[in-house]
C-alpha cells in the first residue's frame, strides 16, 4: 500500500502557526506519510496541484480576532474553484490553531475549518484525545492542555517569539498529524477492500 499523502495547509502571520505546521508534519511522517507544508499566503499553482492530489489536507492559521487569519480566509474563498468541482470531495481535513489568549475563541478558527471541510465534502478528522491540565494530578505539559476536542489548538505569549511556543502545544500538533495519516491508511484500506 502507498503511503498517504498528508498536506498542511497553513498561515503564520508570527512564526507561531508554522511551529505548529512543522509539527504537524512530522507527527504525519513518523506514520510513514508524505508530508507538503504549503503556506497559503504565498500558495502557487503546483501547491495547488499538491493539493488537489493529497489524501489529507490539514488547515492551520492563528486565530484573530476570533476567526482564521485574513491570509487564510482568502486561501479559503480561492478554493472554491476546487468546489465547484468537488475536487476535495472524501479526501480526510483536520485542524489546529494558536492565539495569545488560553481561550482566544480558537474554537470558532477550528468551526470556520470544519465548515470549510464539510462544503468541499472531506471528512474531518478530530483530536481524538481527553484534555489534558484538568485535575490537581495534570500539568501544563499534559497533551491537549487547553482541552479543545475538534482540532489542535495552542496557545503562545504575544510577546515571545515561535521559539517559545509552548512544548506540549507542538507534542499535541504532532499527535494530530500521526491520527490524520494513521486513518489516511485505514480509510485507503477500507476502500480497497470495498
Amino acid at each position: 500500500m502507498t503511503a498517504p499523502v498528508i498536506s498542511v495547509a497553513y498561515h503564520s502571520g508570527h512564526g507561531h502557526t508554522a511551529v505548529l505546521a512543522r509539527a504537524v508534519g512530522a507527527g504525519a511522517a513518523e506514520e510513514g506519510a508524505r508530508v507538503h507544508l504549503v503556506d497559503v499566503d504565498a500558495i502557487t499553482d503546483e501547491q495547488w496541484a499538491l493539493l488537489d492530489g493529497s489524501d489529507a489536507i490539514v488547515f492551520g492559521s492563528p486565530t484573530y480576532m476570533g476567526t482564521a487569519s485574513g491570509a487564510f480566509h482568502a486561501f479559503a474563498e480561492a478554493s472554491s474553484r476546487r468546489w465547484f468541482g468537488q475536487d476535495w470531495k472524501d479526501k480526510l481535513a483536520a485542524g489546529f490553531t494558536n492565539s495569545g489568549s488560553k481561550s482566544g475563541d480558537k474554537l470558532h478558527t477550528l468551526q470556520f475549518f470544519q465548515i470549510l471541510a464539510a462544503q468541499h465534502g472531506m471528512h474531518w478528522v478530530n483530536l481524538g484525545l481527553h484534555p489534558g491540565w484538568n485535575s490537581s494530578a495534570g500539568s501544563e505539559n499534559d497533551l491537549n492542555r487547553l482541552g479543545f476536542f475538534a482540532g489542535a489548538a495552542a496557545q503562545s505569549n504575544v510577546d515571545e517569539g515561535p521559539e517559545a511556543v509552548h512544548k506540549a502545544d507542538t507534542a499535541t500538533a504532532e499527535h494530530l498529524g500521526r491520527r490524520v495519516a494513521q486513518t489516511a491508511r485505514v480509510l485507503a484500506r477500507g476502500r480497497a477492500a470495498a
